[in-house]
């Protein structure tokens, strides 16, 4: 890697990380702070949903994409994939920051079954941000192999956050 190239990773990190701190902070205030607003958000969950599901689905489809050498391709599907995640991210903290928390309210093995797919969904989603962000930065710098290195254990965490936020909202959805 060329020297600026490796100043511009740098500085991207440096975003990275700040990025991932806001919405840490965002995370942690949007349980203990309500906003009051005249909007009804009531139907951003099944679209959370959505997105997530999508994200998944394409997150399958840039797996495919690499695995055929179908570089831009790839590209392409994982800015898309970025895209929705940010959408449902800022749309999630909105619901959050207005909106009441749903408590699941089923009784029985399910409900530990729940509680496990929520926070496992809820430690890597966390954990996943950042770790994406630099995945995406090695890749945009051009450093192909350590991007390479990191999406191979990065990409089933993605995957699995965006697979369990469906199976979460599915799960609660009869407790709206």
């Amino acid at each position: 890697m060329i020297e600026s190239s490796k100043a511009l990773e740098r500085r991207l990190k440096t975003v990275a990380y700040l990025v991932s701190l806001l919405v840490l902070v965002l995370v942690l205030l949007m349980r203990r702070v309500k906003i009051s607003t005249d909007i009804d958000f009531s139907f951003l969950p099944p679209f959370h949903a959505t997105v997530n599901g999508i994200v998944a689905v394409l997150l399958v489809v840039a797996l495919f994409f690499i695995k055929k050498k179908k570089v831009i391709y790839h590209r392409n599907t994982i800015i898309a994939a970025m895209v929705l995640s940010v959408i449902f991210l800022l749309s999630y903290v909105v619901y959050h920051f207005t909106t009441e928390e749903t408590l699941y309210c089923k009784t029985g093995a399910i409900r530990w079954v729940y509680f496990f797919f929520l926070i496992t969904h809820i430690i890597l989603a966390g954990i996943s941000l950042p770790l994406i962000l630099l995945t995406l930065i090695r890749a945009y710098v051009g450093s192909f192999d350590r991007h390479k290195r990191m999406a191979k254990w990065v990409w089933p965490i993605w995957f699995y956050v965006a697979v369990t936020g469906p199976v979460c909202y599915w799960m609660l959805s009869p407790c709206y």
